[in-house]
């Protein structure tokens, strides 16, 4: 096969390492590749060169993400980038390629590429349309309104979930397809003193880093919860607000640890990782730890690790929310946020928010009377982690709502560490993704549908207020 993977950069990052795994999966099975970006692999600094050389690229104008503020495209505009793509594509191949291979092509980072994507479609050209991210996940900031999704082309998801929506919402199992991330083993470095509660992400801010500060009261003495990277750029709000909170209270948290040290070195001196995301797609941070011989604690994302658990993981570290008392916080204002976010969230999207939302959510908070922490906001979150760190008596009420927080000071038990490596390195092994995409990719040359996506079921599908979190919303 000749296989073209479009995606709008091949900057460092979740999609590009995806992408780059299959690209050589590809070359490994025989067949012929060629990535197709908006941008040079390696234009951005050494960092964003691992591409560089790998396999072959070519650099579409207009494929890139768009400048800020940048108006909607026209359909004009659309059939243009789709003719700069397809040039690209029979410069290397005079026939074209098999299959067009695009990543997360329905998010507006382009507004270009929709349109295009439509166009290719409309005219029976073999298109794998994969979905890492649904802007219809409370991600309003990159919906593409108007436009519909392209019909007639073949879809692939990361996760059960999101495979379950779009079967949904209209696409049929003969050309909806699940694809699973290949993980890659990560190397822990021996002979380090293991004194790291270590949250290897860049802290953007679904990432929910308050979380991580409020875990850090908890662990022994001595321990520090550990950040490894920045968000791109390094300047976005949450994360600086977050290094300011904790050097004002002086906690035992390092943030950024990732500029200064390797991974490997990271995990070698890491006791355990931690996880506090209110938002995943794959989830990759619930199955490398194991690779590298660490335990995972942490919050737990039910439609992530319903699959893993399908897979024969086990997770019995994990929580799925941390309860605090409605006295700590001022519910009028926690709500009057929730429901002004909401109003928002539903007005990006061209919808009224339904009445019963309002009621939905006060009526959540009396039954229980605790809202979990991950559903609040910077500043909430700020409010509770400086009651919790002046008042002992405080955290132990905590510690009895919440008893997994006395967990984290345990011992592993290297028996469970051991069963779940192997079934990480088993079932997600580059042999056996690879032959799951190789499958999936001839099938869409070979079995050409008839289906159509629907926009609105999606966002009937996805905008569940229950599910709802202040920091969960938006881009990042």
């Amino acid at each position: 096969m000749r296989i073209a993977l479009v995606h709008y950069h091949l900057r460092r990052g979740g999609v590009t390492s995806v992408l780059r795994n299959q690209a050589r999966a590809f070359l490994g099975a025989g067949e012929e590749v060629l990535a197709v970006s908006g941008e040079a692999p390696g234009g951005s600094g050494a960092e964003d060169a691992e591409c560089a050389g790998d396999f072959p690229c070519a650099v579409v104008e207009g494929l890139a993400y768009d400048a800020p503020g940048a108006e909607s495209s026209t359909p004009e505009e659309g059939e243009k980038l789709a003719g700069a793509i397809l040039r690209s594509i029979e410069a290397r191949w005079k026939g074209g390629a098999d299959v067009i291979h695009v990543h997360n092509p329905l998010i507006r980072k382009n507004s270009r590429l929709l349109p295009a994507l439509r166009f290719l479609a409309a005219r029976g050209f073999p298109l794998l349309l994969q979905n890492h991210d649904f802007a219809e996940d409370f991600r309003p900031d990159v919906y593409t309104g108007g436009i519909e999704y392209p019909e007639n082309c073949h879809y692939a998801v990361i996760n059960s979930r999101d495979y379950a929506c779009l079967h949904r919402a209209g696409l049929k199992p003969e050309g909806l397809h699940l694809l699973p991330n290949e993980v890659n083993p990560v190397t822990a470095a021996g002979g380090l003193e293991r004194t790291r509660y270590l949250y290897p992400v860049r802290g953007i801010r679904r990432k929910n880093l308050g979380e991580a500060l409020l875990l850090s009261l908890f662990i022994p003495r001595g321990k520090t919860v550990t950040v490894t990277l920045p968000p791109p750029g390094g300047s976005e709000g949450p994360w600086l607000r977050w290094m300011r909170f904790a050097g004002d209270l002086e906690l035992p948290v390092e943030f950024g640890a990732g500029l200064t040290h390797s991974l490997a070195e990271l995990y070698g001196s890491s006791c355990r990782i931690i996880t506090t995301s209110v938002k995943e797609g794959f989830g990759f941070t619930f199955l490398e730890p194991w690779t590298a011989g660490r335990s995972l604690s942490g919050r737990r994302i039910d439609y992530v690790c319903e699959d893993f658990e399908g897979s024969g993981l086990h997770f019995d570290s994990l929580y799925s929310s941390i309860r605090i008392p409605l006295e700590y916080i001022s519910v009028h204002s926690l709500s009057g946020k929730m429901e002004k976010a909401l109003e928002g969230v539903y007005a990006a999207f061209g919808l009224e928010m339904p009445l019963r939302l309002e009621h939905m959510m006060k009526e959540e908070f009396a039954a229980s009377g605790t809202v979990d922490f991950g559903r609040m906001d910077e500043e909430t979150q700020e409010s509770v982690i400086r009651i919790l760190f002046f008042n002992k008596e405080a955290r132990r009420d905590i510690v009895s709502l919440n008893p997994f927080l006395a967990e984290l000071a345990g011992e592993d038990d290297g028996s469970f560490i051991e069963y779940n490596r192997e079934v990480v390195e088993r079932m997600y092994s580059g042999e056996r993704v690879s032959r799951i995409l190789l499958d999936t990719c001839r099938s869409v040359p070979d079995h050409p549908v008839v289906q159509k996506l629907s926009k609105q079921m999606l966002l009937d599908l996805y905008l569940d207020p229950l599910r709802f979190s202040l920091i969960g919303t938006g881009n990042g």
